[in-house]
């Protein structure tokens, strides 16, 4: 396939652009800015394009911020967007955006393993999606800390989804087996637990209501 590469480390460029032609591969351009990047996409068309994150002149998102309008474009190519770091608000942006051209975020410490680079290289080409293991681990552990109902117990998500469905005390507690006082210090724990401050119980039985209907 014809690759576009950029990455402003010299070294790792021109290893790059030499291990991508020893799998077979054209690369087209290999060059060391965001800026150089569009225009040999513009120019060379490539099925892939291969960019660090961070390039000149701040060294913070232009790879990234290329690899987005390469992937709003017409004719889009495929992107593969390489990392020193794992930074899972790097990888959800890119994944954001819904495209017709496979996409990968990778480790750079994942190229060191060249068959699973040279898999990755296909795959994206092939339309998938590649995701570093590492950072789908990153961002799973960041969604549970970020699920308001991740400290309830089974038991008060069951009686939380019952409060949802409009049922009374009683009627949960009929259900559940339970007495009434066990229902009661199970939805006074989940207005604890999801920080509902105040007196009124049936504002907070509102309020926990809606925090489990959008979780």
């Amino acid at each position: 396939m014809r690759i576009v590469l950029a990455d402003d480390a010299v070294l790792l460029r021109e290893g790059l652009a030499s291990l991508l032609e020893r799998f077979g591969h054209t690369v087209a351009a290999a060059v060391g800015d965001a800026e150089a990047l569009l225009a040999a996409a513009a120019e060379h068309r490539p099925d892939l394009v291969i960019t660090d994150v961070r390039m000149p002149p701040t060294h913070t998102d232009e790879g990234l911020r290329a690899a987005l309008t390469l992937r709003a474009g017409d004719p889009q190519p495929a992107v593969l967007v390489l990392s020193q770091y794992t930074a899972t608000a790097y990888a959800a942006e890119l994944l954001a955006p819904a495209g017709r051209a496979g996409v990968g975020y990778l480790l750079k410490d994942r190229v060191g393993d060249i068959a699973e680079f040279a898999d990755a290289v296909t795959r994206v080409a092939a339309g998938e999606t590649v995701i570093d293991p590492d950072v789908v681990r990153q961002l799973l552990t960041r969604q549970r800390a970020a699920d308001p109902l991740a400290r309830l117990t089974p038991r008060e998500r069951e009686v939380l989804g019952l409060m949802a469905e409009g049922r009374s005390n009683a009627w949960i507690a009929r259900t559940l087996l339970v007495g009434d006082a066990a229902v009661a210090k199970h939805i006074g724990n989940i207005f604890a637990k999801l920080d509902l401050p105040g007196p009124d119980d049936g504002h907070r039985r509102v309020l926990a209501v809606l925090t489990y209907l959008r979780a």
